[in-house]
């Protein structure tokens, strides 16, 4: 292994957890920085633009907008980031057609993201909505 190559992915998981660091200050620049002109997202497999992307985004900080996200592990290998988060939230503003309740929530996701020249040009990620949805009453509690 090159020393250089050991210094890329420092450096990457770095601009990754820059891009959590911005999450948590609800300012959507701070990530939307770090993408490549024409980067991909896939959501659950799913190709979406960028532009439903960032619509994503603030549509989740005016829902949540104390949103928290704690890293629970980064791993980097070759040209890619893979992160596993926890979000926790307070359910502040209507979501999927839910009122606020004023409820703390959590739910999980995994992130992955390939760097090309410091950049993101693929971003994948899977999430695990179902305990918010419980928490704010979308879908009912399990036994």
């Amino acid at each position: 292994m090159r020393a250089t190559d050991e210094q890329t992915r420092t450096e990457n998981k770095q601009r990754c957890l820059d891009m959590v660091a911005a999450w948590n200050r609800w300012e959507l620049g701070g990530i939307i920085e770090h993408w490549a002109p024409g980067v991909v997202h896939y959501s659950e497999n799913l190709p979406v633009d960028t532009d439903e992307m960032i619509s994503r985004m603030e549509a989740g900080l005016q829902a949540f907008p104390d949103l928290h996200l704690d890293v629970k592990s980064i791993l980097a290998d070759g040209d890619r980031v893979s992160l596993r988060i926890t979000i926790t939230a307070t359910h502040l503003g209507r979501y999927v057609d839910k009122e606020p309740t004023g409820r703390a929530v959590t739910w999980h996701i995994v992130e992955e993201l390939r760097f090309v020249d410091g950049k993101v040009v693929e971003h994948w990620d899977v999430m695990n909505y179902l305990p918010m949805l419980t928490g704010i009453g979308v879908l009912p509690a399990g036994d």
